[in-house]
């Protein structure tokens, strides 16, 4: 019997948003793997995605290229897509990590608000999967991740926005799925629980905050971003090459509850 192999020699993976949290523990996992490595990241955040990639080249001898991107602007994401493959000839995984939240009470959520984070967290991760997907589907073959949240599968306080967003992740990765299926381009998506971050520390170091999302989660932990690696691995690699349309989440069993 031969196992499934969670190496990735040989493969691009293009991940955005690499300059800290998920994007970044996510792209040095990739690198770790084998991957050539294309770290996306804000114009006015290329020196954290640069940090990111010395560290793939450092630790895990892998090349790395970084290149600017911005969601908002379909032709920023256009370049990023021709910068990867002109480089390197294609792209073999898409993480689409990069996000926002701001969080408010559904009563107070400003227009302005409810337009950067769909803007961002949908469509943005829609037309970046679009660009992709394209060359994906021309060589029929391809993976995409999509990172999508636990609040795309059920409600939060403060989160009218961002469930809505990461909710239409989770179904648009269903239906990116069952398209590109038949020209071998797999699709799926990881939830995340809530996790500590650079971004999030901040609210953490609150106790009351801390023990009320460390109460709703039946391992009594709050995630960090390598916790989430393990399944970008995987559904980066042959191992989950029969998985496609599916959302894996790393919720510490907050929606078994």
């Amino acid at each position: 019997m031969t196992l499934p192999t969670f190496r990735l020699d040989g493969k691009v993976a293009l991940v955005t948003g690499t300059g800290s949290g998920i994007g970044q523990a996510s792209a040095l996992a990739l690198a770790g793997a084998g991957a050539t490595v294309v770290l996306t990241e804000l114009p006015d955040r290329l020196d954290a995605a640069e940090a990111t990639a010395r560290t793939a080249r450092e630790e895990h001898g892998a090349e790395a290229l970084v290149v600017p991107l911005d969601l908002t602007r379909l032709d920023s994401i256009g370049a990023a897509v021709e910068g990867a493959t002109g480089r390197f000839g294609r792209i073999d995984v898409l993480v689409n990590n990069a996000g926002i939240n701001i969080p408010q009470y559904a009563l107070d959520v400003t227009e302005e608000a409810w337009d950067a984070i769909l803007g961002i967290n949908l469509k943005g991760l829609f037309f970046m999967s679009q660009a992709v997907g394209r060359t994906m589907v021309a060589r029929k073959s391809g993976k995409i991740i999509n990172i999508a949240s636990q609040m795309g599968v059920v409600g939060y306080f403060k989160r009218a926005a961002y469930c809505s967003a990461k909710a239409g992740v989770v179904n648009l990765t269903r239906v990116l799925a069952v398209e590109w299926a038949p020209h071998g381009v797999r699709v799926n998506c990881i939830g995340p629980t809530f996790l500590e971050t650079p971004l999030t520390k901040p609210f953490f170091e609150d106790p009351a905050y801390r023990e009320e999302i460390t109460s709703r989660i039946p391992l009594g932990q709050i995630g960090t971003p390598e916790d989430i690696t393990g399944a970008v691995v995987y559904l980066a690699s042959p191992a989950s090459d029969l998985v496609t349309g599916h959302t894996l989440l790393v919720d510490g069993g907050w929606t078994a509850l």
